[in-house]
């Protein structure tokens, strides 16, 4: 999906509210029409959508720090529509994951699926991290759980698929001595992440 640059789109929006303004004040609200509806699109853009496009382009080639960065820049996460801002708390805890802070991965996981997902294979992406982290925390009965809950979902996408199932073989041979940090570290593949799985569509 085509992004705009986040500075190129401050400075729009700052440009074209400003002179739209100021061309109105002077000359008569057609004069500065354009330069209004400019920097209005551009602002309702902003507070809608956010930065989630451009900080996943970061994710994916593994820049953890950048995309952070461009997360933060989303200053109004309660504005924004609500299939994004499930994304925008699934990608801060795609982050986490990285960093292996397993806690506030599984907080902000958790915060996404309450704050809603566009289609069942973002809730199925949000809830395979789930399953991995309960992995990590050695809490078998938690990742069963969260495996039973993508169960449940219509997933389309084949990758996604295909990473339900070897979840679901390493979890068997949980009971049979398998290192839970060996599983977790099958999120370094998972949802935004990185090179195994590509990023769900936003529908």
């Amino acid at each position: 999906m085509f992004t705009i640059n986040i500075y190129l789109r401050f400075a729009l929006i700052i440009g074209g509210l400003g002179l739209g303004i100021g061309l109105w004040a002077a000359y008569g609200f057609w004069y500065g029409f354009p330069f209004l509806l400019v920097g209005i699109v551009m602002l309702l853009g902003y507070l809608f959508l956010g930065t989630i496009m451009s900080a996943n382009q970061f994710l994916s080639k593994q820049q953890f720090e950048e995309a952070e960065k461009r997360l933060n820049m989303t200053y109004f996460p309660r504005l924004l529509l609500v299939g994004y801002r499930g994304v925008f708390y699934m990608t801060q805890g795609a982050v986490e994951m990285q960093r292996k802070d397993f806690n506030k991965a599984e907080a902000l996981m958790k915060q996404s699926l309450a704050s809603g997902l566009p289609s069942d294979n973002e809730r199925g992406a949000a809830l395979l991290q789930l399953v991995l982290i309960s992995a990590a925390k050695n809490n078998r009965q938690g990742a069963v759980k969260h495996l039973a809950e993508i169960k449940k979902l219509t997933i389309t996408e084949q990758m996604l698929k295909e990473q339900v199932k070897d979840i679901e073989k390493q979890l068997k041979q949980m009971n049979q001595g398998m290192n839970p940090a060996n599983m977790a570290a099958m999120g370094k593949g998972g949802f935004r992440g990185g090179g195994k799985r590509p990023r769900p569509k936003m529908r």
